[in-house]
């Protein structure tokens, strides 16, 4: 069954209207937004391996490639599907693991001298909690994103996106469970991917 551009707008605005915008809504609200912001400033502060701490164990982490395609097939066909041909990322928590300690070893091609990023996180909205609202223990949460990176003296790159995140909560609080980053861009204009979104 194909899924039309239509389709995905009426089950994102049931999605949210199915969510009550009460007190409870706003608490969790901001409890994501502090996740988020905490979650930035381990990247832009390049402490990789306690940003590693904030995804589970079975983290899909995945950034499909856009494609130009003609009106009315962007749903079926603009983006890349997970695990069938390529994309910039489909990864795990043990490949995201590999590409931090590659980072850290201090003789990564691209990351030396490290990179300075900054992360802008806005527009979060959570469209979903399971099993409610009240009693939360899983969310879907949507955000945008501007991750802003120079390198060497005069390489600087934008990143401008959007993400849909899984949110699972654990003894030790939040976690990313589920990550679909949607970077605005068919062509990546940067000579390098190495940031973490």
């Amino acid at each position: 069954m194909t899924t039309t551009v239509q389709d995905q707008d009426k089950q994102q605005h049931a999605g949210n209207a199915a969510i009550e915008r009460a007190a409870t809504y706003y608490r969790l609200k901001a409890d994501v937004e502090d996740f988020y912001y905490h979650e930035a400033d381990l990247l832009d502060d390049r402490r990789f391996r306690d940003w590693l701490e904030l995804l589970t164990d079975d983290i899909g982490y995945f950034m499909p490639i856009r494609r130009n395609v003609k009106f009315g097939q962007q749903a079926a066909r603009e983006n890349t599907k997970r695990g069938e041909g390529i994309s910039w990322f489909d990864e795990d928590k043990w490949t995201l693991t590999k590409r931090v300690e590659q980072i850290l070893t201090g003789v990564h091609y691209a990351e030396e001298p490290l990179s300075r990023i900054t992360h802008m996180v806005s527009n979060v909205q959570i469209k979903g909690a399971r099993p409610d609202i009240e009693a939360a223990r899983e969310l879907d949460v949507t955000s945008r994103f501007l991750v802003y990176q120079n390198r060497v003296e005069y390489e600087t790159y934008i990143f401008v996106g959007r993400r849909n995140d899984t949110l699972r909560l654990t003894d030790d609080g939040w976690k990313i469970a589920r990550r679909e980053i949607l970077l605005e861009q068919n062509i990546l204009l940067a000579k390098n991917l190495t940031t973490f979104f």
